[in-house]
């Protein structure tokens, strides 16, 4: 407590460079990585529910989520295509 009130009574916060726009708390890429937090905390969630209360065993549920991913990215690679065939 006492740093602190010293830290504030110095003004030693004056000699703190601040944090870029860019890695502020509302910027985008900080906003990305949140979701992306949040993303793995839900996969997580869903590996537990399939584990525990599903009783798919570990490699099952490893693979379920392997072929979420692959199925994933052939429907963003194919609406990707027809996107870019559309357009040009």
């Amino acid at each position: 407590k006492s740093d602190f009130i010293n830290f504030i009574s110095d003004q030693e916060w004056k000699s703190i460079e601040p944090v870029s726009s860019w890695f502020g708390p509302s910027s985008f890429l900080m906003s990305s990585m949140s979701a992306l937090f949040q993303l793995s905390m839900w996969i997580r969630h869903c590996h537990n529910y399939l584990t525990e209360n599903v009783g798919i065993p570990v490699w099952g549920s490893y693979a379920v989520f392997a072929l979420a991913t692959l199925l994933s990215g052939l429907i963003l690679g194919l609406v990707s295509e027809t996107l870019e065939r559309d357009w040009l």
